[in-house]
């Protein structure tokens, strides 16, 4: 029997059950509602938006696996101010039309600190949602300077900047003795910033390095043979590739295959253990790729490392130091702050000092501009299929 409409049922008691299940019902569908259920008090929620779909993808679940692990330690450790933290998870598919629309659903989740940021040309787009809603961003990959054009003072990087690594990555070209330079760029935020620092850091260094040529590619092509053929014409020794590891493995195949047997080199989008699931030995021989410190280099990591080989089953890769601290740094300057209150938190974390916390990734602090002072980078050959330290390149 239907109990609203029965027969027996006086019509007032018919009313007063109708708006009771009204209100019941609505109760339900209120708590059901993501962006009610966000706004828990006894949480507090950190945002990150990365790359989870796509041919970007290695990158983000590497990432989410360092934010994992780094959630678990602060929550055993007793949470910040007495709550425990979660993270809320978007997929930006390293795509800039679609990290907007995520940054802008991310903000009605209630989040305290933004920690993601894989790809900068879908970083760069989000930084005026999240200035906007008043949330500071740490990010542990991308480091174009286009993240800094706007001079937001809510930006934190810890991967360093494309001006300093082009400068590093000059320093170790000179030392291997190459003479003409080949850059290569996508056209995108990272690479393209990396392409122009590195050509302009040749230009004033007035070394032994001479800039033979520049050339964009296409993202996502499934072959280069302009490449080769640039390489010819402009006699390089040495190939600059600025761009990702998709596009770097096809490009390292077809110069290798094409005959090419002198000097590449990838910037840190492209110096990923993922190249080896498309090279064979031979082909990865010569190739070397400049990058922010490894785990598996750090001694102080070893610890941690371990950690994440029991938790995942393999080593920890690219940028994952970096995702682990961005975690660990929001919720230490939550913690300073002593409130979740945005600005607060901004500012702990602005004001962050070695005394703070120890990071893995570098120093626990930030220039006016959000950078890290003299971050660290590392150099990288491959040999026998795999990546072997070659310096490091402070």
């Amino acid at each position: 029997m239907d109990i609203l409409h029965g027969p027996r049922m006086p019509r007032r008691l018919r009313t007063a059950v109708a708006l009771l299940a009204t209100l019941l019902l609505g109760g339900v569908a209120a708590c059901s509602q993501p962006e009610e259920a966000d706004k828990a008090p006894d949480v507090v929620r950190l945002g990150a938006l990365v790359p989870l779909t796509g041919d970007n993808a290695p990158t983000g679940q590497r990432l989410l696996e360092a934010f994992q692990i780094a959630i678990k330690d602060v929550n055993d450790a007793g949470g910040v101010l007495g709550r425990k933290v979660e993270l809320a998870v978007g997929d930006d598919a390293c795509d800039p039309g679609t990290a907007v629309v995520k940054a802008n659903e991310m903000t009605g989740r209630d989040i305290t600190v933004s920690v993601g940021g894989g790809c900068s040309v879908a970083a760069v787009p989000t930084l005026k949602v999240f200035r906007t809603a008043g949330i500071p961003m740490i990010i542990p990959a991308a480091n174009s300077t286009d993240l800094l054009a706007p001079g937001y003072d809510s930006v934190f990087l810890l991967a360093g900047t494309t001006t300093i690594e082009a400068d590093r990555a000059v320093d170790a070209m000179e030392k291997l003795g190459r003479r003409r330079l080949l850059v290569i760029d996508d056209g995108t935020s990272f690479p393209q910033t990396m392409a122009a620092a590195t050509v302009a850091s040749v230009q004033k260094d007035g070394g032994p390095l001479t800039l033979a040529g520049q050339m964009k590619v296409s993202q996502g092509a499934t072959s280069y043979p302009r490449v080769l053929e640039k390489v010819k014409e402009v006699d390089a020794d040495l190939v600059f590739f600025t761009g990702y590891y998709p596009e770097a493995g096809r490009m390292i195949r077809d110069l290798r295959d094409g005959g090419y047997r002198d000097t590449i080199m990838l910037s840190d989008a492209g110096t990923d253990p993922t190249l080896f699931d498309v090279l064979d030995d031979k082909q990865g021989e010569g190739v070397y790729g400049i990058t922010l410190p490894l785990a598996q280099f750090e001694p102080k990591a070893d610890a941690w490392a371990a950690k994440y080989r029991a938790s995942y089953g393999h080593e920890p890769g690219p940028f994952t130091m970096q995702g682990y601290d961005a975690v660990r740094l929001a919720a230490n300057a939550i913690q300073r702050a002593g409130t979740t209150d945005r600005e607060a938190v901004r500012k702990a974390i602005a004001d962050t000092k070695p005394g703070d916390i120890e990071l893995l990734s570098g120093p626990a602090q930030f220039s006016a501009n959000g950078t890290q002072p003299n971050p660290t980078f590392i150099l990288l050959q491959i040999k026998n299929g795999a990546f072997t330290l070659v310096r490091e390149v402070s």
